[in-house]
């Protein structure tokens, strides 16, 4: 007799925040995160919810006044079986609005994946993704291994927004939504039967 398991995965899509990092006037942060949409938008695993900073102004976190719109984003937040950060890098970080956005949240990031999407110069932003794993994993979330990542991003994409040469960075989502997938379903499964208590 074989033994039913505890926590049976749900086939529901996984609810995907794909959170635009930078806020900066003349920002390519739209660009990266539209294409990133509109390939994930292919997976029927998915469901997803484009939050932009840009969009969402928040409190400073040392700030101690009500704030109108922080309560609707940090539910979006909690609502999310996983997340993507579009992200470039700036002096081989990432930008302070997405510090401050992440230092005001704790329990919607814990045990759940996030994926990266950067870009930049040379560097391709990965020096800002490198940092940010170390920031979330104070916070308890799992960042997965395989990253979509621009270098020299502006020459990467056409007027319209889509790519020059799609192969690498279609390939390079396709493994890292595979892996966030995979994250996604099985801490869901485990938020589901044990809810995730690290203080």
């Amino acid at each position: 007799m074989t033994n039913a398991p505890d926590a049976p995965f749900s086939s529901a899509p996984l609810r995907l925040v794909v959170l635009t990092g930078s806020t900066r006037e003349g920002r390519f942060g739209p660009v990266a995160a539209d294409w990133f949409l509109r390939f994930a938008a292919q997976r029927d695993d998915l469901a997803l919810d484009p939050v932009d900073l840009a969009d969402h102004p928040l409190p400073d976190v040392a700030s101690t006044a009500p704030h109108p719109g922080a309560a609707e984003f940090a539910e979006r937040l909690a609502a999310a079986d996983a997340f993507v950060v579009v992200t470039p890098e700036y002096n081989h970080s990432f930008p302070a609005p997405l510090k401050n956005a992440i230092d005001l949240h704790y329990t919607q990031w814990q045990a759940k994946p996030i994926g990266f999407v950067s870009y930049g110069g040379i560097g391709g932003g990965l020096r800002a993704v490198e940092q940010l794993r170390l920031v979330f994993a104070e916070l308890h979330a799992v960042t997965v291994r395989d990253t979509v990542s621009f270098h020299r991003a502006w020459e990467n994409f056409t007027e319209d927004g889509s790519l020059h040469h799609p192969e690498i960075p279609e390939a390079a989502a396709k493994a890292m939504l595979d892996e966030l997938t995979w994250w996604g379903r099985t801490l869901r499964a485990g938020r589901t039967h044990a809810p995730y208590g690290a203080r």
